[in-house]
């Protein structure tokens, strides 16, 4: 029997009963609901600290020297996951300083410097990828920086680009109140990560004549 796909949620916000961690919620209720294996971290507990030079930084065994949860996460959640959920606030219209740390941090562990980067890369790819992005503001131009860093991640990383939800609210968990039905979106996203069609292609593509 296969086994379920397994789902990480990263929450890149400070607040714990935020919009950004209420669209978390949201998704990991619907893959719950798909039969799919899920685990919800918030990046607060596991980064404490931003990228260093690893020329000056790395350990003489190839091991990032900074002592945070960050090579937990990266190691025993984020690699065997088949599909990762990123939760983010705009701030400044870009994601948060959480967020950005985490790909950052990556970079550690892919780098050639790092004894076995060939392994690291090769888990690092063919992921589904997803996107929860919240804000006060609707102006839709918000969002398009976070958007398109996301996209290229995946693109880099030959991963699937499954959707963006994003979902209006100021005080915490008014995202509840959004109009747009932007839990209900982010729901739909957790139960349909592994089985949503995604393509995207380049002219020498081939393909069938119809989409479905």
């Amino acid at each position: 029997m296969t086994p379920p796909p397994k789902l990480l949620i990263l929450v890149g916000s400070p607040r714990r009963e935020g919009n950004s961690a209420t669209l978390a919620e949201a998704v990991k209720r619907g893959a719950e609901a798909s039969g799919a294996g899920v685990s919800l971290r918030h990046l607060d507990d596991h980064l404490s600290h931003f990228l260093r030079d690893c020329r000056a930084c790395r350990c003489e065994n190839g091991e990032c020297s900074i002592d945070d949860g960050f090579r937990d996460l990266f190691f025993n959640e984020f690699l065997p996951a088949d599909g990762v959920v990123f939760a983010t606030p705009i701030y400044w219209y870009g994601m948060s300083a959480q967020t950005k740390a985490f790909f950052d941090r990556t970079f550690c562990y892919y780098a050639a410097s790092y004894p076995d980067s060939a392994g690291v890369i090769r888990r690092m790819t063919r992921k589904r990828i997803g996107l929860l992005l919240a804000s006060e503001e609707t102006y839709p131009g918000a969002s398009l920086g976070i958007v398109h860093q996301i996209q290229e991640y995946s693109r880099y990383t030959h991963s699937d680009f499954a959707g963006v939800v994003r979902g209006i609210g100021n005080r915490r968990g008014e995202v509840v109140k959004d109009p747009c039905g932007a839990i209900e979106e982010a729901e739909r996203m957790g139960r349909e990560l592994f089985v949503r069609k995604v393509s995207d292609y380049r002219i020498d593509t081939e393909r069938a004549g119809g989409v479905w």
